[in-house]
């Protein structure tokens, strides 16, 4: 999406080819999917720049509850909840980001970044999301819960 590649997001009113009418769709007797959790229960690691944010800041990213804002997609997920508190205010030159990491931005409320994310980023990183977990917190909608463990 950053980068312009592929095509168009899907926008009202755009037909969309979902394949033949002739195929049939079997009929179950049974909900064979499981009911998505509301509360992801997120495993972190300490970020290259934790040590640009006050002391509380570690354990409030820890013990908040955290929720899903309304402001996500395939870049990232803004996270509801606290600010997290920063004791440098300076800017970082860009550097390298993956998914996973949890950049926060001046408004203190983290970021996590995800498969479209950008390659390169000026936040402060304060943690990362293990590749285990960022599987199910890509997963989440907005308003569900998140709570981070550190592993």
């Amino acid at each position: 999406m950053l980068a312009g590649l592929g095509p168009a997001p899907v926008r009202a009113g755009d037909l969309l080819d979902a394949g033949s009418a002739a195929s049939a769709v079997a009929v179950v007797d049974a909900f064979p999917w499981t009911i998505p959790a509301t509360l992801h229960d997120i495993a972190i690691a300490q970020g290259p720049r934790v040590d640009w944010f006050a002391a509380d800041a570690w354990a409030t990213l820890l013990g908040a509850p955290w929720s899903v804002s309304s402001d996500v997609d395939r870049v990232g997920i803004r996270l509801d909840g606290p600010a997290l508190d920063r004791i440098h205010h300076d800017e970082l030159p860009s550097e390298g980001m993956r998914p996973g990491a949890i950049q926060v931005p001046p408004h203190g409320r983290p970021v996590v970044l995800l498969a479209d994310g950008p390659v390169t980023g000026g936040y402060p990183v304060i943690a990362v999301v293990t590749d285990a977990a960022l599987d199910a917190l890509a997963q989440a909608r907005p308003g569900d819960r998140v709570r981070f463990r550190r592993v």
